[in-house]
């Protein structure tokens, strides 16, 4: 099986070319990137545990779902794409933000991702894919918050980037 390969791109989101998804996190070269946070009606964010043989932070707790677009493939359709692949359901999603941020890992690799943030909404139990996905919980915003405080070793890098930056963001338009 070809290994995946990732949309590289300027800071402007423009497609510069593509190249091994492995490959662009050991060169730490700027890619395209979506992030799925999916909600109830009781406005809990579902975060899900990475799988415990994940390459890269392993067991640690993150948004919904999150991945590389395809090339030709919009966020949405990638979004929608994965969150079936992850935890096994479909369900609208709108795009939010986007920005560019990096992280290091201690195994050498670095994110380098223009980053596009999607939500959604879903009140069901999902059907996770255990090769991704390790377990899956409801939590409210600020507990999320309060706990990422408290226990930072035990959230994903990116997820506690996005986070910080997406907070606002939702406080905003819970708000309006």
């Amino acid at each position: 099986m070809e290994e995946e390969k990732v949309i590289l791109v300027n800071e402007l989101d423009e497609k510069i070319g593509l190249m091994p998804k492995l490959e662009a996190h050991e060169k730490a070269l700027l890619h395209r990137a979506f992030s799925v946070f999916i909600f109830n009606d009781n406005n809990e964010l579902m975060l899900q545990q990475r799988a415990l043989h994940k390459y890269h932070s392993p067991g640690l707790w993150t948004n919904t779902c999150c991945s590389h677009q395809r090339d030709g493939e919009s966020n949405i359709d990638a979004g929608k794409r994965r969150l079936e692949e992850e935890m096994g359901f479909v369900t609208d999603l709108t795009e939010t933000i986007s920005f560019i941020y990096k992280a290091p890992f201690d195994n050498g690799l670095t994110e380098h991702e223009l980053d596009h943030v999607m939500v959604g909404n879903y009140n069901d139990v999902p059907v996770i894919n255990e090769d991704e996905v390790a377990d899956w919980k409801w939590v409210p915003l600020a507990d999320v918050k309060a706990d990422i405080e408290q226990h930072p070793k035990n959230y994903t890098e990116w997820f506690k980037i996005i986070f910080e930056k997406f907070y606002q963001h939702i406080n905003i338009k819970m708000h309006e």
